[in-house]
């Protein structure tokens, strides 16, 4: 069932999803069915699991200099998706993405999903490299979404990327893509930031899930100019729930988002990470309410290191 068919069929509950990372490469799965099992109770619509393809690293020579290497941290996003689909009857969105890999491989992924039975699926760039000062297609690969975009609509359409018919085409995807309230780090302004999320609805995506934020006028500004632009697809607002103090400054400028001057002044007076963890839970529920009464059918958790967070947010929520 498509993530729009789901979230329709259940409108009018207070529903949830939330979004895991494939386990550190040479570390079991124990962790990753842990949150599951927690969040499983509470009936979530779907699970999102991210992807993360190779990223350069520097080994130490025995000389004093480094080895540039590609290294991939965390393998397996379509073996967890399978994995969790199986074990848990849950619907998957393995993310699919466009940094690290060619076109070539996103196709193999597309058939290693199609012959699992995955159909759903969130279309993103991916972050550029440590290192580099702007996003860098892989050779052969592609630097924007609306590209990868095109060639998931192309599979669809039962053609390879290559133009090669494909005999026997299976079940199609559907997709939803990323959006930005606070607008993309790289995008001169948010206008334009939204014209190329209409861009990927007008391609065909389903629906859009939100950078996370922690003011919610930014969001409802934001989905109030999307209508005006035309874009008509549902915006799903993505939350994280602060876990520790240092989150104060690193969040901000890992995700590029502000903090309310209200949370930023509460966050300062407290003295231990589990009062920050108290106040980050207060804060989001809170976030939760107002979202809810607002109309809003489903809400996206980004559980890292903010596990316990979610869990208790969403059995408050769901009493």
């Amino acid at each position: 069932m498509e993530i729009t068919e789901l979230i329709r069929k259940h409108s009018g509950e207070r529903n949830f999803s939330f979004e895991l990372l494939p386990p550190l490469k040479g570390n079991g799965t124990e962790s990753l069915f842990s949150t599951i099992n927690r969040l499983g109770e509470y009936s979530p619509l779907y699970v999102n699991i991210t992807t993360h393809h190779s990223e350069y690293v520097y080994q130490p020579l025995p000389n004093g200099q480094f080895l540039r290497q590609r290294v991939r941290r965390r393998p397996g996003t379509i073996a967890i998706a399978a994995a969790i689909q199986n074990r848990y009857q849950i619907p998957v969105v393995p993310h699919v993405i466009c940094s690290g890999t060619t076109i070539e491989n996103i196709e193999y992924e597309l058939l290693d999903l199609q012959f699992l039975g995955i159909s759903n699926l969130l279309l993103l760039r991916g972050d550029k490299a440590k290192d580099d000062r702007v996003f860098k297609a892989t050779p052969d690969g592609h630097t924007h979404t609306t590209d990868l975009i095109r060639q998931v609509n192309r599979f669809n359409e039962g053609v390879f990327a290559d133009g090669t018919p494909i005999r026997h085409p299976g079940t199609r995807f559907d997709y939803g893509v990323a959006c930005y309230p606070e607008k993309h780090e790289e995008a001169p302004n948010l206008e334009m930031d939204l014209q190329y999320l209409k861009m990927k609805q007008d391609l065909g995506a389903k629906y859009a899930v939100t950078q996370l934020f922690y003011d919610n006028r930014k969001y409802f500004n934001f989905v109030e100019q999307a209508r005006s632009m035309g874009i008509t697809i549902p915006i799903i607002p993505g939350l994280k729930p602060l876990a520790k103090l240092s989150q104060l400054t690193v969040v901000p400028k890992t995700f590029h988002c502000d903090l309310p001057q209200e949370l930023a002044a509460e966050v300062v007076k407290c003295k231990t990470d589990e009062d920050a963890r108290c106040l980050g839970v207060e804060w989001t529920l809170a976030q939760c309410e107002e979202l809810y009464a607002h109309g809003v059918q489903n809400i996206h958790f980004y559980t890292v290191s903010a596990t316990d967070s979610v869990v208790e947010i969403v059995s408050r929520l769901k009493k």
